[in-house]
């Protein structure tokens, strides 16, 4: 196998049409995000090493190299903390709410899985300086326009909340080692874990079936009600209220639908405090989205400020749309201009003319018979063939 002709571990090409449709996702994207008021940044594609610690990752999903001054770097494995760098850094001063998107790729070490790869490419925002649910509920209504948009019609949006977890875990007074312990369990959706930690606390058997109750907390609004019957403290109990509001604001938002409630979402970083959601579509394995709120990361930058974002991934869409049968139609190739000896020159001006009318042109780059320049028209799948003779 020849390594000059192999893409590195968890990388890919992406072909003209592959590359024309993610082309198409991604400006609708951007169209969107900017028609909810959110600006595009850029951040740089690595980062101090120290900088990516904020999020609280898994380092070892981390690419690392040296600079010249043998400090640390890695390239982002996710795009909310050097947001929350660049706001705390460059944009202090600029007046709340900060409403910034980005599209990007990112970079993770992982092992051959569907769906994930080690360079992959997300599209997302981040709404930085209001704390109420009005704005996670913006959120999750602009995630479920950016799924309408990119093509999907069926999809779910899963929504949870991480202080309910949180508050059944405090009100037992477990300890931070066994709290995290419950958490990898859920987030792994790992029942059978869960219950032997669990058992091996020694707790009531109302407090005990509690906290296993945590990953079935699966469904429509009626889950709402059976947590809040499972919940005595106030953190809970506020965080079942939380879902509620952002519900019924989602219902506004004409999204309402899409939402199941899922209590067991966790999330895989450790910087969320609130509402958490990952959204999926039927018969795909992985979530096409995912987000929620983190009040805490932009106070480890220096700087307190409540905040909400969420990201999706680019390829899984396409993915997804594929699975679907949903085509993302890319710009139609329309006139394809071929000529004889001494015609360059009017077929260079014939180009011009049409592509100032908005038309998709290539211009044969030599001469051609008239048989050869309708074969070239086909093979490059162009609607129109302009001969000059």
């Amino acid at each position: 196998m020849n390594i000059l002709l192999e893409t590195p571990h968890g990388t890919r090409d992406f072909l003209p049409q592959e590359a024309a449709a993610k082309r198409v996702i991604e400006n609708r994207l951007a169209k969107l995000f900017s028609e909810f008021g959110y600006e595009e940044v850029v951040t740089p594609t690595m980062e101090f090493l120290e900088t990516l610690r904020i999020s609280g990752g898994v380092e070892s999903d981390l690419f690392k190299m040296f600079d010249q001054n043998n400090r640390t770097l890695a390239l982002h494995h996710e795009m909310t903390t050097p947001i929350a760098r660049l706001a705390v850094s460059r944009l202090k001063d600029s007046p709340l709410p900060l409403k910034l998107s980005y599209n990007t790729s990112v970079f993770r070490f992982r092992k051959n899985q569907m769906g994930r790869q080690c360079e992959f490419y997300q599209a997302g925002v981040e709404l930085l300086g209001v704390s109420n649910a009005f704005a996670d509920a913006e959120i999750i209504a602009l995630a479920a326009q950016s799924l309408k948009v990119s093509g999907l019609k069926d999809f779910t949006i899963c929504l949870g909340q991480v202080e309910f977890a949180n508050g059944l875990m405090e009100e037992n007074n477990l300890s931070p080692n066994v709290q995290a312990e419950i958490k990898n369990a859920i987030e792994h959706h790992n029942i059978v874990e869960l219950q032997k930690i669990v058992d091996a606390l020694n707790l009531d058997k109302v407090a005990a079936d509690s906290l296993k109750q945590i990953p079935k907390l699966h469904g429509g609004l009626e889950i709402l009600e059976t947590a809040r019957n499972l919940a005595k403290n106030k953190k809970s109990l506020a965080a079942i209220d939380n879902l509620a509001e952002i519900y019924k604001l989602a219902e506004i938002y004409g999204v309402a639908d899409k939402i199941i409630f899922d209590l067991g979402i966790i999330r895989d970083f450790e910087y969320y405090t609130g509402m958490v959601f990952e959204a999926y579509a039927p018969n795909v394995g992985y979530s096409l989205a995912g987000g929620g709120r983190y009040d805490n990361m932009l106070k480890d930058f220096g700087m307190a400020c409540p905040a909400t974002g969420f990201a999706l991934g680019i390829e899984r869409i396409l993915q997804a749309c594929e699975m679907q049968n949903i085509s993302n139609a890319v710009q139609t190739r329309d006139i394809y201009i071929s000529y004889d000896e001494k015609i360059f020159d009017a077929a260079i001006k014939k180009a011009c003319e049409l592509r100032n009318e908005g038309k998709v042109v290539e211009i044969s780059l030599t001469p051609q018979t008239e048989d050869d320049a309708k074969k070239s028209q086909i093979e490059k799948n162009y609607t129109e063939l302009i001969y000059l003779k």
